[in-house]
């Protein structure tokens, strides 16, 4: 009797102790279910917030969990917020995310350790927006003028220098200030600023209505400038930005872009993740009403950018539709 009732002990201890590794869950441990997710967006000027909010009323009609949008300082610092735990899920830069797993550019100090992909959203297109005033034509002529590179520490930044390091430039050249888009948008409404780098879905809404008050040119960045960024940067690809993209923009115009991407904290539970990933892919409309950046959100395309490794929900899920063999 004393040996079956240490045996039943042991065995009540081992499950106690699983458990407790697997965060206390009783639901498999398959990872943590919140009561209402978070989701880490960017500025109300930009494309992540309302685009976010659009995925947070999907998840609550598709998903069946309560979900959030949250408004922050964009890409860099959602990454920060998933390290910490502080959201769940976070729309980034594809190498933001690049830069945050492997503990390179701004996040020397420590990589992201707890950072996984959904799968890649859109294109997020490198803006180099000018006043119609200024003359500028080209991204050589910004050499001594007063120009934005978008938040400090903020993705626009890395992306900001690297396009002017093919132009054999640096930020040493320039008068230089590091501004938001909609606090970029009203500099240069007022006069304060010649042009300002936006890296987000276009159109964008702070340049779709400084281009309605002020008038504005997009810099095309030559041919060879573009394979140049995009040997050196393998996250980089060509994005043309369509003439009538923005009022009285005519032209096209030659870019380049990185992807958005969602990305989610690796503690999520699997079958969570799953249904988040499905109500993303399959239920697209409702945000294409929001920001026609959405017609872009296609399963197919879901591992265009991503470099850091997929959440086992959304694998799951892109598995079944063939994304992955």
């Amino acid at each position: 009797m004393i040996g079956r009732v240490r045996g039943g002990w042991v065995l009540t201890l081992v499950v106690m102790l699983a458990l407790t590794a697997c965060g206390g869950k009783s639901q498999g441990g398959t990872g943590e279910k919140p009561s209402s997710l978070i989701i880490a967006t960017g500025g109300t000027a930009g494309t992540y917030y309302p685009l976010g909010g659009g995925i947070a009323n999907l998840l609550k009609d598709k998903a069946g969990t309560n979900a959030t949008a949250q408004v922050t300082g964009a890409a860099v610092e959602n990454m920060r917020l998933i390290s910490k735990k502080e959201v769940d899920l976070a729309i980034t830069q594809g190498d933001i995310a690049d830069y945050a797993a492997k503990g390179s550019e701004m996040f020397q100090e420590g990589a992201v350790g707890n950072l996984q992909a959904i799968g890649a959203l859109y294109q997020e297109t490198i803006q180099i927006v000018v006043s119609e005033k200024s003359g500028i034509r080209s991204v050589s002529e910004l050499k001594g003028k007063k120009v934005s590179v978008g938040a400090p520490g903020s993705g626009t930044e890395v992306n900001a220098r690297q396009i002017l390091e093919i132009y054999g430039l640096t930020f040493d050249d320039l008068s230089l200030d590091r501004l938001s888009f909609g606090d970029s948008a009203k500099k240069i409404q007022d006069g304060g600023l010649d042009a300002a780098f936006v890296t987000a879905g276009a159109p964008t809404a702070a340049i779709n209505e400084l281009a309605a008050t002020t008038g504005i040119r997009i810099l095309s960045i030559e041919d060879d400038k573009i394979q140049a960024i995009i040997d050196k940067y393998k996250y980089y690809n060509q994005q043309i930005i369509a003439g009538g993209t923005y009022p009285k923009q005519n032209a096209e115009v030659k870019t380049v872009a990185v992807k958005a991407i969602m990305s989610v904290r690796a503690e999520l539970d699997t079958q969570l993740v799953y249904d988040i990933t499905k109500a993303i892919y399959e239920n697209t409309q409702p945000l294409i009403a929001i920001n026609a950046k959405a017609k872009e959100i296609n399963a197919d395309q879901a591992l265009e950018g991503i470099s850091i490794p997929l959440h086992p929900g959304a694998e799951k899920y892109l598995k079944e539709k063939g994304v992955i063999s």
